[in-house]
Order: C-alpha cells, then sequence, then structure tokens
C-alpha cells in the first residue's frame, strides 16, 4: 500500500458500520499543498508599499485610513493564512515570519480602530515608538535566520528591521524627518518583497528560473 493511502480492509476493521462495499471504494489521498511564500509576500508588500507612501509624505495624510482596510484583510488575514499553510508545508521560517507580519498588521489595525484614541495624546508617539522598535529587534533576528534561505528574502528582511527601527526612533522622539526616511526604506522593502513574491510565483508557473532569487548556501 502506497504511503497515505488507507487499504479498504483495515478501514473496515476500524469501522465495520460502513459496510465493506463503501470501505473498498474509499481511500485518502494527501493532496498537494500549494506554496503559501509568494501570497504572504504579496501581502506583506503591498501593504507596506501603501502605508510608506503616507509615511513618505508622497500622498496626502487625509487618505491614510486606506491603509486599514489593506492591513486588516490582506496584510493581516491574507498573510496569516499564508503563515498556517507554511506549518502544514514544513517551513518553520515561512511560518513564523508570516504568522508574525500577519499578527502585526491585525494589531496595528486594531489599535488604530479600537485603542489609540485610549492613550494620552502625549504618549502616542513613546507608545507606538516601543511598538514599532520592538517589531524591529524581531526582524532583526528573523534577518539573521533568513542567511540561509535566499538573498531575495535576506534583502526583504534586512530593510524591514531598518524600516522598524526608523520608524519607532522617529516616532518615540517626534522626529518627522526620521519617519520620513523609514517611509523610503519602507518603499524599498515593498519592492524587495514584492520582487521576492513575483519571482517565486512566476518561477513556479513556468517551471524554470525566470527571475533569480539567488539561494545561499547552507554548511
Amino acid at each position: 500500500m502506497e504511503a497515505g493511502q488507507v487499504s479498504s480492509e483495515a478501514r473496515f476493521d476500524r469501522d465495520p458500520t460502513i459496510g465493506r462495499s463503501a470501505a473498498e471504494r474509499v481511500t485518502f489521498v494527501p493532496s498537494p499543498i500549494a506554496d503559501p511564500g509568494p501570497l504572504g509576500l504579496a501581502a506583506f508588500a503591498l501593504t507596506t508599499f501603501v502605508l510608506s507612501m503616507f509615511n513618505a509624505d508622497l500622498v496626502g495624510a487625509g487618505g491614510e485610513p486606506v491603509v486599514f482596510g489593506l492591513a486588516f484583510a490582506y496584510g493581516g488575514l491574507a498573510q496569516l493564512l499564508a503563515g498556517m499553510w507554511e506549518f502544514r508545508t514544513g517551513n518553520t521560517f515561512g511560518a513564523v515570519a508570516f504568522t508574525s507580519y500577519g499578527a502585526f498588521w491585525l494589531s496595528f489595525w486594531a489599535f488604530v480602530q479600537f485603542y489609540e484614541d485610549k492613550v494620552p495624546k502625549a504618549d502616542v508617539g513613546h507608545a507606538v515608538g516601543l511598538y514599532l522598535i520592538a517589531w524591529g529587534i524581531f526582524t532583526t533576528y528573523m534577518f539573521v535566520a533568513s542567511l540561509r534561505t535566499t538573498a531575495a528574502i535576506s534583502l526583504v528582511f534586512l530593510l524591514l528591521a531598518a524600516t522598524f527601527l526608523l520608524l519607532g526612533i522617529g516616532n518615540a522622539g517626534a522626529h518627522p524627518n526620521i519617519v520620513k526616511w523609514g517611509g523610503y526604506v519602507g518603499l524599498a522593502t515593498a519592492a524587495a518583497a514584492w520582487y521576492a513574491s513575483f519571482a517565486a510565483v512566476t518561477n513556479a508557473t513556468f517551471a524554470r528560473t525566470v527571475l533569480p532569487v539567488k539561494p545561499l548556501a547552507r554548511k
């Protein structure tokens, strides 16, 4: 019997109430799962791009609420699902990364929608700065782990760590120019993540390397 299949005889022995004829028609073959990585990267890239346009002051601040729907649905839920599917594929790095950043976007949305107005205005910058710097610390150690994935993924994490730290410092110290620089680096992060997603989905579709990602050596 092939791995992953359940014979009709074994199934009948476990559950004789199903009837032998029914058991003979039932086999279980595990279905393949598509690579969830390109989805997680695309969700992260698009949401980061839109928010970074506002952080870099390239778009009027009045339109910023458009980010919140993306943070909830695409950056949050879609990326969280990608993380759950990465657990299914056995990819520990992808599972931790996508689940965590999906939760980041959901927590960002929840903070703005439900909790920001409960923080005294004098303390909002400090609170947001702490939040972003903590994510920068997490991203830094994920960058170290990414050094055994691909150059494309490592670049995403390097730029993302810088983005979080710049935005965190800028918000904590009320330095709008540092926040703006965080927005520019965020745009570079989004571009790198989009490339990694584009490469993964294109290479898988064409069944050959169309866009290189440069796998990093494993020792």
